[in-house]
């Protein structure tokens, strides 16, 4: 099998979770002050933030257009209690990497997430390639220690829907934009611009800098809960706009996730260590 191969489902399966940071510049506009609903819109932020920080888990469905190389909606559950975990099912809808899934014979796949790395279901034209075995495996250390994977592993470590109100906060813009109707419940609709520079997580702020990303805009929708029911994230990099808007219910639904069977696995790293993962 190809290196390229093996880095293309990377990527791919990466995509259905992470909201996706690449350099580039940003929808940051030239000059900014900070809005006057600003402070008003902050103590509801924060409640928000502890609200779905607390419920653990949800469910999520999700739809991410990175210029014209990959779009894909994402469906399933996640849980951040300790780590991250989790299930999606992942449809490649369009781009370019979409057309080399397909001829991988991979139109969607299945996408497991657990403490120390993520699985994928490839299918039966990938498994005909790897001995049979229909799951690949990539531990989140592999992806770091074999390089370009290190944002991609701390994202899908960091992912989750508190996340996204937690970026907010560190906006120097935010503003509320009033009620709107969301999945049949009544929302808030807050908006912002996030500059990098600005963010008080230390450990997020330096992967979005690793990540060469300097800004972003952030829109989010809050339901009478406090829980985020929505997000649209946006930010312009040399491959085309990246846009992510996911949805977000059932707050506290059960999420357990098992290991995929061992003789039906093949390991990300071992691929790209055989003789027959040439480069292209």
């Amino acid at each position: 099998m190809k290196r390229t191969t093996v880095w293309l489902t990377t990527a791919a399966a990466l995509a259905g979770l992470a909201a996706c940071t690449s350099s580039g510049s940003s929808d940051r506009p030239a000059e900014r002050g900070r809005a006057a609903s600003a402070p008003a819109s902050l103590p509801a932020l924060r409640a928000a933030e502890r609200a779905t920080e607390r419920a653990r888990s949800a469910r999520v469905s999700s739809t991410t257009v990175m210029g014209t190389q990959l779009s894909l909606t994402a469906d399933g559950v996640l849980a951040w209690r300790d780590g991250l975990s989790g299930a999606l099912t992942i449809a490649y809808t369009g781009g370019t990497a979409a057309e080399s899934m397909r001829a991988l014979g991979v139109t969607s796949m299945e996408a497991r997430y657990l403490a120390d790395a993520y699985y994928a279901h490839m299918g039966d034209t990938f498994a005909a390639k790897t001995g049979g075995r229909h799951w690949l495996r990539y531990a989140y250390d592999d992806l770091k220690s074999l390089g370009g994977g290190a944002d991609l592993a701390d994202q899908m470590r960091s992912t989750t829907p508190n996340q996204s109100v937690r970026l907010l906060l560190d906006s120097d813009d935010v503003r509320a934009l009033g009620w709107e109707t969301v999945d049949g419940r009544t929302t808030t609709h807050y908006s912002g611009t996030v500059d990098v520079e600005d963010v008080t997580d230390t450990e997020l702020r330096q992967r979005l800098q690793n990540a060469d990303v300097t800004a972003e805009t952030l829109d989010i929708w809050i339901n009478e809960k406090n829980l985020l029911v929505k997000k649209v994230e946006k930010t312009s990099t040399a491959n085309g706009r990246v846009t992510q808007t996911a949805h977000y219910s059932d707050y506290g639904v059960p999420v357990a996730v098992r290991k995929p069977p061992a003789a039906d696995t093949a390991d990300f790293k071992s691929l790209l260590s055989q003789p027959s993962t040439a480069p292209s």
